[in-house]
């Protein structure tokens, strides 16, 4: 046999190594602990361990271990019932300004992590965890799309000089009322060249009005582009959380499912999911705004709100200078005098349009208007639950515009919380229409341990059906496929920790049929040795010829399989992806260990020995 080139062998080495090392931290599971921060993302005070063995101490609990990890204080225990009793003493005692969540954190030992190895993260049909499905308002949708027909129409209008006498907000239109036919002629028209999404329509009732809805067409847009930008923005929200592969999906019109693998403690998810927090930056009116409070009359082209805390009255221009659609970044930082702010960077329209009125109004003031739509929830009775929503608006802050400016500057008038919970919402996106949980499910812990026990006695009754038939098929050979299977699920576990993939039941169940579909390249190979005996080919050169001459069609084959799981992953969501990743992996660790592996032990074993036969009978 020709000789094997040494630098397969150096390769194959470092492959058992890097295999072994990076898999090796899925061995040693998971603590139950209790996680600890501060609700406004700032770092635990000093001393602050003596206070949660303070607290250990009077409940007479024993922690395996206690100490700052990753920037939380994290409390190590041996059971769950020491973790819940523990987070339930540590809530009630260190009280407001705190986040004690549930969490299981992995033991892997520090040398592995220093390294970066880590385990791979289970999904929540077998880590347990929490699965909300949240309907998003289309209501709501409709109704700002007509409250900005009623703001952009009267504006062409005033624009092109064309003068209406009223005006109406119906359930499904804008009406606007002119004096003669003529003016309603021409507004039709404007209004037609204008805006080609909207339908206009003459009442037979009032022929001198014209009412302006949107098309079904642009409804069901809207509609669908709202529930889309939802499903982004709530994914970017679950990833500023931390939580590790989740599943955010869209099902039906108007529906998203979330699930978040490892999470125990949901109220905080809850709160994060469902918020609509955003800001808008408005010039102040010049009117007086306690004449417009006292008398209900509020001056055409202005909104009433309240500052915050005092409850003032102030007038601000309907137009919005910024808005949260036109921010791209937001940080919670602190202005020159130490106080909470939001450190705000605009797109470039948003950044345009801030420059041209700063440019323009130095000296004067501009409000920052808070806006969130809250979900109350009420008991009737009978104790059934009754949601409410409740819309806050308040003006945080008014200022001076000292100089020109548009692109990044600070927003003050925050509390510390507040400025770090509207960064990560404006950071993460807000939502385009409100959302609200219509279903929330945990999934216990003790479930996702039957799923492992019965994934796990699945793939090793599957590996043991494998090395027994290949044992006694192939004999010797059958060793070396053997082998190669084994360091083939070693390298495929490393990758997939490496990734931080999830794994799900279709993920095991991908493993598992990966271990039957495997060896298949082994016996590709050994058969064309076969072959090569039954031609009269030499032992040794039946080994070599076995292994060079089944090459491609080893190849072809598993190209249509990598082709098909490439398709499975740009097709499908969630657990789908996760199984077709899962396939994928193995096929390409496969080629390698069946073919770089089994064939360096088949040199270093029949390559200087004199042979007879080849064992393969």
């Amino acid at each position: 046999m020709k000789p094997y080139a040494t630098w397969k062998y150096v390769v194959l080495v470092l492959a058992i190594v890097f295999g072994a090392l990076y898999a090796a931290p899925n061995l040693y599971g998971d603590d139950p602990s209790v996680q600890i921060s501060q609700e406004n993302g700032e770092p635990l005070p000093e001393g602050f361990g003596e206070r949660v063995q303070a607290v250990l101490n009077a409940e007479q609990l024993v922690p395996l271990a206690s100490g700052i990890e990753d920037r939380h204080w994290v409390v190590r225990f041996a059971d769950t019932g020491a973790q819940l009793k523990a987070a339930d003493a540590l809530k009630r005692e260190l009280g407001r300004g705190y986040v004690v969540a549930l969490h299981l954190a992995s033991k892997t030992p520090a040398w592995l992590r220093a390294i970066g190895a880590r385990p791979m993260n289970l999904g929540l049909d077998l880590r347990g965890g929490v699965h909300f499905l949240l309907e998003v308002d289309v209501d709501d949708v409709r109704t700002r799309a007509i409250e900005r027909i009623v703001n952009e129409v009267p504006a062409l209008l005033r624009k092109e000089g064309i003068r209406y006498t009223g005006r109406r907000v119906l359930a499904e239109a804008a009406q606007l009322d002119f004096p003669d036919q003529e003016r309603l002629e021409a507004a039709h028209r404007a209004i037609a060249e204008a805006f080609r999404e909207y339908d206009l329509i003459t009442p037979p009732d009032a022929p001198l009005s014209l009412q302006v809805r949107l098309s079904e067409a642009e409804a069901k847009r809207i509609v669908d582009f709202a529930v889309q930008q939802n499903l982004q923005t709530l994914r970017n929200r679950v990833n500023q959380l931390g939580v590790a592969e989740p599943v955010v999906q869209r099902q039906g019109a108007n529906r998203i499912v979330v699930q978040l693998p490892g999470v125990q403690d949901t109220t905080r998810v809850k709160d994060l999911l469902g918020a609509t927090a955003t800001l808008e930056y408005r010039a102040v009116a010049e009117e007086d705004p306690y004449a417009a409070a006292s008398t209900g009359i509020v001056p055409p082209g202005t909104e009433l709100f309240y500052t915050r805390g005092d409850r003032r009255p102030v007038l601000l221009k309907r137009e919005v200078i910024a808005g949260g659609d036109n921010l791209v970044d937001a940080a919670a930082t602190v202005d020159e005098n130490g106080g909470p702010a939001v450190s705000v960077t605009l797109d470039g329209a948003g950044a345009k349009r801030m420059f041209a009125f700063t440019e323009k109004n130095v000296g004067k003031p501009m409000a920052v208007l808070f806006k969130e739509r809250e979900v109350v929830t009420n008991y009737n009775a009978k104790g059934e639950p009754i949601r409410e929503h409740r819309q806050v608006e308040e003006v945080i802050s008014i200022a001076t515009i000292r100089g020109v400016f548009g692109k990044r500057f600070q927003t003050t008038g925050l509390t510390s919380k507040e400025a770090h919970d509207l960064a990560l919402l404006l950071k993460a996106g807000a939502l385009a229409a409100p959302v609200e949980i219509v279903e929330e499910r945990t999934v216990g812990p003790s479930l996702g341990a039957d799923n492992i026990q019965q994934g796990f006695s699945a793939a090793v009754l599957g590996l043991a059906l494998v090395v027994i038939f290949m044992a006694v098929y192939y004999r010797v050979f059958g060793l070396f496929a053997i082998a190669a299977l084994l360091l083939n699920l070693i390298l495929l576990v490393a990758i997939l920790s490496v990734m931080q993939a999830t794994l799900t039941m279709p993920g095991i169940v991908g493993i598992v049929l990966h271990m039957g579909i495997a060896v298949d390249a082994n016996v590709l190979i050994y058969e064309r040795i076969r072959e090569e005996l039954r031609a009269g080919t030499k032992p040794h050169a039946a080994i070599e010829a076995g292994y060079d001459r089944a090459f491609l069609t080893i190849a072809d084959a598993n190209i249509t399989g990598l082709i098909a799981t490439i398709v499975l992953f740009a097709l499908g969501e969630g657990p789908i992806k996760g199984f077709a990743i899962t396939l994928a992996i193995g096929i390409i660790t496969s080629q390698f260990t069946a073919i770089v592996g089994s064939r360096a032990l088949a040199q270093l074993i029949f390559a200087k020995r004199p042979l007879k036969d080849v064992p393969v009978w």
